[in-house]
This record gives structure tokens, sequence and C-alpha cells, in this order.
């Protein structure tokens, strides 16, 4: 099985100026949580995307790439 790139949340904390702690800190979740999402092996609950976003300040939809079937479509 290969592994699709679905959240963008590695690249919207470097946009930001941010780090992985600061997402540990502020959801209280463990270090390899956060790690396990920015390196796509894991994904976030819905809810805890969306509290990503309100963190970041950002829509819940910058955190994911687009479909295949979408950026074929463009």
């Amino acid at each position: 099985m290969s592994l699709y790139k679905i959240n963008r949340i590695s690249e919207v904390l470097e946009e930001k100026g941010m780090k992985n702690n600061d997402l540990v800190e502020h959801l209280k979740v463990k270090k390899e949580t956060v790690s396990r999402w920015v390196n796509n092996k894991q994904q976030p609950t819905l809810n805890t995307l969306n509290d990503i976003a309100r963190f970041l300040k950002v829509d819940i939809r910058d955190l994911l790439y687009k479909s295949e079937w979408m950026k074929n479509s463009i």
C-alpha cells in the first residue's frame, strides 16, 4: 500500500513559523501523535483537524491536499 499525503499540517506549520511542539502544547497531545500527523502516517479526526485550523487561523481545507481526481480535472 502506498502512502498518500492527505494533510498539509507540516507545510502550514512552516508557513506560519510554528513547530510541532506548538500543536502539542495547544492540543495537549503527545509529541508522537503530532509527529504521525505531520508525517501523514496517521490522520487527526475531523474535530481535531478543525481545532488545528482554528489554532493556525486557516480554513480547514488549507490543511488538506486536493484529491487526485480533483487535480486531474482542473
